[in-house]
């Protein structure tokens, strides 16, 4: 809403004055956050994605994203993973590669079913999800390996770099599932309200943006059914200024 008042004067018939009033006119709404805090976003799969630095097997990292609302990361199409790829990740906590290479545990498991001469096996999706997801391709086998195990775990290894990064260079390692890495969780867009909270599904909420007077519905991560309420200036203050995240609160800046 508009919440300060503009008048003017202009000439109407007959050469009397004619003053407007234009009170409260209703603006676009612009929303600017579908993930929460420390998540990227990517529209083409309406997805939020995370890398935690904190290293953990490839089984805690499962649980740890699934404390989240989501799982490790796999990709539909070359387009979301060349967007992980091209992402500045926050690299400030400790990790436990070189810090020009990056490797991050993801959703998909080597199965060995072959150990002659060399080893041979394919890849498979860990958890069944999407039947869009592609498959990596055959993969460099990591230091960690033991003979005993008939699973390996990917890592997807991407450039600190930027130039790099936004060349779209990696590659995928079959790793021992127990080594510890860090890894990238996937999770669908939610709704995400004004104090930065995550919405659940169904529920009313104010959304990010610029309108703290907005209430609308969380459906499929999207605030839908949006209504507003408009706000009357404070009476008897000429300057004042709105509180961003409260509605309808003003703060009188008058001597």
């Amino acid at each position: 809403g508009k919440e300060n008042v503009d008048s003017w004067h202009s000439r109407g018939r007959g050469g009397e004055t004619t003053r407007f009033h234009t009170v409260n006119v209703a603006q676009p709404v612009r929303f600017s956050r579908k993930c929460p805090t420390g998540w990227h976003h990517y529209e083409g799969t309406a997805s939020c994605y995370r890398v935690y630095l904190n290293g953990e097997n490839y089984w805690d990292a499962v649980q740890t994203c699934q404390r989240v609302n989501g799982s490790l990361a796999t990709f539909t199409a070359d387009q979301e993973l060349r967007f992980i790829l091209a992402q500045e990740w926050d690299l400030e906590e400790k990790t436990f590669v070189r810090k020009d290479q990056r490797r991050f545990w993801v959703g998909y498991q080597f199965v060995i079913t072959n150990r002659n001469h060399s080893l041979e096996g394919h890849w498979e999706v860990a958890y069944k999800g999407s039947s869009e997801v592609f498959l990596p391709p055959d993969p460099i086998f990591g230091t960690g390996m033991s003979e005993k195990e008939n699973v390996l775990c990917a890592q997807l290894q991407c450039f600190h770099f930027p130039t790099l990064r936004h060349h779209g260079l990696h590659s995928w390692y079959a790793e021992n599932c127990y080594e510890k890495s860090s890894f990238l969780c996937k999770r669908s867009q939610t709704c995400v309200d004004i104090k930065d909270n995550i919405v659940d599904e169904g529920y009313y909420f104010t959304p990010k943006g610029n309108d703290p007077c907005l209430s609308c519905t969380c459906h499929n991560g999207e605030p839908e059914m949006c209504v507003a309420a408009l706000c009357e200036r404070p009476q008897g203050c000429q300057q004042y200024r709105k509180d961003p995240k409260e509605c309808c609160k003003f703060t009188c800046l008058d001597p």
